[in-house]
């Protein structure tokens, strides 16, 4: 192989057999279960990095199903987006993230620096329920309800929040072990076809785990539960702040 082909083909490992594909990538359906909870300051304090900074002691807890996604196929993650704030925008910093299914795990990580581990995350709807559940492993990390559709939320307020900005750290490593990629990188949820959002009575329980550590932001008070279903395009980013420069 020449290395013209090399670089044209260049753009995921492995080189002759990508994990993923190119993207765009569109999601079809893609069902949120979101539980607002409130936290300990400190605690959020410890894990959110300079220059983003922690605007209110708040913590999203997300399970997502995402049935027909554009190269990354049929899965589930879940995990923790702390509101944050960088030059005066507000938006979303995801602290982490767990999932079903490697290409979507190769290429967050690949392409924009999520924090993606592979576990055992599901929303389903159980009787009168959303019920979202995050295992490791056999040990149970976190575990979700809501009351199924109690109540339609306001639609053009829930795509204005799907619209704001999200914050990344992405990190990857020279061969020696050394940082050689570490930024925080910017992106957007883009072409959103909102169908439908609602609220209703929520719960959520997190449970320690060393490597899963999703409790060390601790429930002190469920705010809120929304359920979302849409179809969006997961748009490419951009890097807003390099800390090797």
């Amino acid at each position: 192989m020449k290395e013209s082909d090399v670089l044209k083909n260049a753009f995921a490992m492995p080189l002759t057999n990508p994990a993923y594909p190119p993207g765009p990538y569109r999601f079809v359906d893609r069902e949120f279960l979101i539980i607002t909870y409130r936290t300990e300051m400190d605690a959020l304090r410890r894990v959110v990095p300079e220059p983003l900074e922690v605007t209110e002691p708040i913590v999203k807890y997300e399970f997502i199903r995402m049935p027909d996604s554009s190269g990354f196929g049929d899965y589930t993650e879940s995990g923790q987006v702390i509101p944050v704030s960088f030059e005066g925008k507000h938006g979303g910093y995801t602290h982490c993230m767990f999932l079903n299914d490697y290409p979507p795990i190769a290429g967050g990580r690949e392409l924009w620096g999520f924090p993606k581990k592979l576990a055992d995350p599901s929303l389903t709807v159980e009787k009168d329920a959303m019920v979202g559940r995050l295992d490791y492993g056999p040990v149970h990390v976190a575990f979700s309800t809501m009351g199924y559709k109690h109540r339609a939320a306001d639609l053009e307020e829930i795509k204005t929040a799907l619209k704001a900005p999200n914050y990344l750290l992405k990190i990857i490593p020279h061969v020696d072990g050394s940082p050689r990629i570490c930024e925080i990188v910017e992106f957007f949820l883009e072409d959103i076809n909102l169908k439908g959002a609602w609220t209703g009575p929520a719960s959520l329980e997190l449970h320690p785990h060393a490597l899963a550590p999703v409790a060390e932001l601790p429930v002190l008070e469920v705010i809120s539960g929304l359920h979302i279903l849409c179809d969006i395009t997961l748009g490419l980013g951009k890097v807003v702040y390099d800390y090797l420069a």
